[in-house]
């Protein structure tokens, strides 16, 4: 696996090295020993995925508050998304900085989203799935967002007008 470093601290791009012949490929998307070397400790104690019938489906800007603060590493198994990060923590250089990826099933890149960012995600194409890894189990009482669209973070967003869930579309702006 290769390991990029992104704008934002402690958030990588993680791409699949590719073992090709005549069969097709196998590649490694886990393994504890790189990702310690990279830095990245975690565990992961539960997945999930999302499927999203329509382009242009908006999900987040979602995290987990503390003590149930969550890192993540995503992936995009069918269709293509564009993915966003948010820096939520108020000690970290990249504070209130976000960066933004294509990740899509042909690429096989995924992204490491440490404890205290936002995450969200806009499809790019219909029949779109998302598999996450979480840190945390899923703690409804501490289940947070911030608005998709606050200005606070200037999001460039491929789609204005997105399929929004009503949780989505009221969170509240980023104080």
């Amino acid at each position: 696996m290769v390991f990029s470093e992104t704008p934002l601290s402690d958030v990588w791009l993680v791409t699949p090295e590719l073992q090709e012949d005549v069969r097709g490929f196998f590649a490694r998307v886990w393994c504890e020993r790189d990702f310690a070397a990279a830095g990245v400790m975690d565990r992961w104690v539960q997945s999930s995925i999302s499927f999203n019938k329509k382009r242009g489906t908006l999900r987040g800007l979602h995290y987990q508050r503390p003590p149930h603060a969550e890192a993540k590493l995503v992936r995009c198994t069918m269709g293509a998304i564009y993915d966003v990060v948010v820096d939520l923590r108020r000690d970290s250089p990249s504070f209130q900085r976000h960066i933004t990826v294509e990740l899509t099933a042909g690429n096989r890149r995924m992204i490491y989203i440490p404890k205290g960012c936002a995450h969200g995600f806009q499809t790019l194409q219909d029949d779109t799935e998302v598999l996450y890894h979480m840190s945390e189990f899923y703690a409804p009482d501490h289940a947070a967002g911030v608005r998709w669209d606050d200005p606070v973070f200037s999001i460039t967003w491929p789609d204005r007008n997105p399929i929004l869930s009503e949780r989505d579309r009221n969170f509240p702006d980023f104080v």
